[in-house]
């Protein structure tokens, strides 16, 4: 809204300063702090209104240090992050934006699916809450929604062939870029010297004009991707300010590979993919990143409010959908390992549980308790601590992650 309301104001008045809207260095950054300041100012009224409510989380007791106290602890404080994000972005992106559009619908619509479960739980007192099969529906929903989008809106586009210096030229006094901006189903495969993978290929075996059917590839990555992430974001949710914090790094890291993919400079001086319009994600990622870190001022340890599914739900969704759009899915191993490493962990155990079951009539654990963090907690490491440490791999992993771009 601002951004419109300043590009008139320089259009018809030539405002002094009005510009500098125009740049998404400078409204990403307003947008962080924008983001922050609501998440810490009015995270407080928002946590005092849910505890009169009486939302408060419900705890079993699993036999782990300091659990039993989080009961009564006010849930639901997705909320805060998803208001702090999406009032900032509303006021400083370019509302016009596909890959913005994609990420507003993304969070209402995985804010709503989590929203209804933390309701089920809290105010049903159904401790299983919102059924497992209407969650994967809700998020296979999505990411068909964003798969199409991604796939057949004609403002989703990537430059393969970077323009040189002849193709750039003057008209009317300034500088147009030429190149071939086209639809593709291609994506960005980490440590290889030519990086890319064409989904579109699987069809290949059908011979000329296969193409055409990439997008039924497409989208059913764009689902898998979706839904892995999401849930992976919801089983790191289990102690205080680990999943927020986690996906603050993630974020502020896929905020840096947002803006070099929408800048033409440094996609080329990087040699990795040119995604024309992308940059703008910057804005929303950025102020995403502040409303997480925001949370985590109330978030830490011990927790004043818990983020529910409202919150984990839709921050794995985000993060899903900005490494979709910006062809950097196939990192999210490494730059979402801890997603990755708790999803395992529960994987492994149930099925190692059943196999044995099954095989000696009696179950057996791989982990003393799952997800991974838990099993720390039953090792008496105290949850500040795991927290921490999984902190520190999650920063070790994120510049890993990054010095991917010239690790070839």
């Amino acid at each position: 809204m601002l951004y419109y309301i300043f590009q008139y104001l320089e259009s018809e008045f030539n405002l002094t300063g009005a510009s500098v809207f125009q740049f998404i260095t400078f409204r990403s950054a307003a947008a962080f702090i924008l983001s922050l300041l609501i998440s810490t100012i009015f995270g407080k009224k928002i946590i005092d209104f849910l505890r009169k409510q009486q939302v408060g989380e419900t705890v079993r007791d699993l036999g782990l240090a300091g659990q039993v106290q989080k009961a009564g602890t006010p849930t639901m404080g997705g909320v805060i992050i998803i208001l702090a994000t999406l009032i900032p972005v509303l006021l400083l992106a370019r509302l016009e934006n596909v890959y913005i559009i994609i990420l507003l619908i993304t969070t209402v619509w995985m804010g709503l699916i989590g929203f209804t479960d933390d309701y089920i739980k809290v105010f049903k007192k159904d401790k299983a809450g919102l059924k497992g099969k209407f969650k994967v529906l809700g998020q296979v929903g999505l990411g068909i929604i964003v798969g199409s989008m991604l796939y057949f809106h004609p403002d989703v586009t990537i430059k393969e062939q970077l323009p040189n210096v002849e193709q750039i030229v003057q008209i009317d006094g300034k500088k147009k870029v030429f190149g071939d901006a086209h639809k593709s189903t291609k994506t960005t495969v980490p440590f290889l010297k030519d990086n890319e993978l064409d989904y579109a290929k699987a069809f290949s075996f059908l011979g000329d004009g296969y193409e055409k059917y990439g997008w039924i590839v497409f989208i059913f990555v764009v689902v898998f991707i979706v839904t892995g992430v999401s849930n992976g974001a919801n089983l790191t949710d289990g102690i205080d300010g680990l999943a927020a914090g986690s996906s603050a790094i993630i974020v502020i890291t896929l905020a840096i590979f947002a803006w070099v993919s929408g800048n033409i400079i440094f996609a080329d001086y990087l040699d990795v993919m040119y995604i024309p319009k992308s940059g703008e994600m910057t804005v929303f990622i950025l102020a995403f990143a502040g409303a997480l870190i925001g949370f985590l001022w109330y978030n830490t340890y011990p927790a004043q409010v818990f983020m529910g599914d409202t919150g984990s739900l839709t921050i794995g969704g985000i993060i899903a959908v900005i490494a979709i759009a910006i062809r950097k899915e196939l990192l999210l191993p490494i730059l979402a390992g801890i997603f990755v490493v708790e999803n395992l962990s529960v994987m492994i155990q149930v099925s190692w549980f059943k196999y044995t079951k099954k095989k000696f009539g009696e179950g057996r654990r791989v982990f003393k308790m799952s997800p991974l963090h838990h099993h720390y907690q039953k090792l008496n490491y105290h949850e500040s601590k795991i927290v921490t440490r999984f902190w520190i791999v999650g920063i070790l992993l994120a510049v890993f992650t990054i010095v991917t771009l010239k690790l070839r």
